[in-house]
């Protein structure tokens, strides 16, 4: 099988590596099947698409919404990277899904208003689909309701006409949406079980998404929630777009 491609952002090498093993488990792949780029760390190399199955972007310290002049040099670099590789994508209709940074990557790209009016604090929250989110094959054996965990400054507050609603919750109209046939962005976590999200916390405690005070209470949240739906979005999108060498 062609190998999956996940562009990552985080700089933290605990936050990283947790990331990327959720990947490896929930999209049900070997690590030989799953190649991870670090854009933070280093600039994103000459790709040739056809040597993969599809592209995944993790999630991400980045907030495309921020004013330029708040960016890193490393933000502004990995942005225009994205933005270059997307126009590639998006014109070959090639398999892409983005976690989070998703909806900050590929909703910019396509047109659509990002901004700071449907950020969502960090946790739980229930996520239903549209009547389009429940016959896309992405979503297949997700129920119409589920929890899912969420935790972000910034949201896609308008999408382009030719975008499809996929998913929203009560605090955030977008929260899956589709371009063309294969091109994916959620903005809840498809990869963070419990255990994944209680790193997280204690990897941002400080990185303004949560008052510090609360993590212990987040953390608690955290374990007496139900969250085991999301992730077959992540299997849904290997099994339908591997392809053989």
């Amino acid at each position: 099988m062609k190998p999956f491609l996940l562009l990552a952002t985080r700089a933290e090498d605990a936050a990283a590596d947790d990331e990327y093993q959720a990947y490896l488990r929930y999209c049900g792949l070997e690590p030989e099947a799953l190649v991870r780029l670090r854009l933070e760390s280093e600039p994103l190399p000459p790709l040739d698409l056809s040597d993969y199955s599809g592209v995944i972007v993790g999630g991400s310290p980045y907030t495309s919404s921020d004013p330029v002049e708040e960016k890193s040099a490393a933000q502004i670099r990995v942005e225009a990277e994205l933005s270059a590789l997307l126009d590639r994508i998006v014109a070959e209709d090639f398999p892409f899904l983005g976690a989070c940074y998703g909806v900050g990557t590929l909703g910019v790209h396509q047109g659509a208003v990002i901004d700071r009016r449907f950020g969502e604090p960090v946790g739980p929250t229930e996520i239903k689909l549209t009547a389009e989110g429940e016959r896309d094959p992405m979503l297949r054996g997700v129920p119409h309701s589920f929890e899912a965990f969420v935790g972000h400054k910034e949201a896609c507050s308008e999408l382009p006409e030719h975008a499809v609603l996929l998913a929203s919750s009560a605090a955030c109209p977008v929260h899956m949406f589709r371009i063309k046939n294969n091109l994916y962005a959620t903005q809840f976590h498809p990869e963070l079980d419990a255990d994944g999200l209680i790193t997280r916390i204690n990897i941002y405690k400080n990185s303004g998404y949560f008052p510090p005070h609360t993590a212990d209470e987040l953390i608690e949240s955290a374990r007496q929630s139900s969250v085991t739906e999301p992730m077959r979005v992540l299997r849904n999108f290997t099994e339908r777009y591997a392809r053989q060498q």
